[in-house]
């Protein structure tokens, strides 16, 4: 049920932009629904840093913990963290990429990962 949880919930956005450093929290919580059966919610509480690289490129990196709530099942807290980058391509196009991993309570399950590549262009 973790992953498809996981699987369901939409990671942290990322802009094309460059970044002030410095640590920041980030609360994020993201429920899913295969048609209209809820599948559950995960909330991720996440102590991270941001900064730039360069002129045009900036990072983030964050961890803690997550609280899975699969919808009929038992609730756990597992570690989780994400990392990403984010290149300023031109003034109105981005390009962005993240990992992500979330972990398992159970020795029996997996832990979860997760990839996104993405661009993003301004109008």
């Amino acid at each position: 049920m973790i992953k498809s949880v996981f699987a369901a919930t939409a990671a942290l956005s990322m802009s094309a932009g460059a970044a002030f450093a410095g640590p920041y929290v980030n609360v994020e919580s993201n429920a899913g629904w295969t048609g209209a059966d809820y599948a559950g919610a995960t909330t991720d509480l996440h102590v991270g840093w941001e900064g730039p690289i360069g002129e045009s490129t900036s990072y983030y990196i964050q961890g803690g913990a997550s609280y899975v709530a699969p919808d009929g099942g038992d609730a756990e807290t597992v570690p989780s963290g994400k990392a990403g980058i984010s290149l300023a391509a031109t003034e109105a196009l981005g390009v962005y990429g993240e990992v992500s991993f979330i972990g398992s309570g159970d020795d029996d399950i997996d832990r979860g990962y997760g990839a996104k590549l993405g661009v993003k262009y301004s109008f």
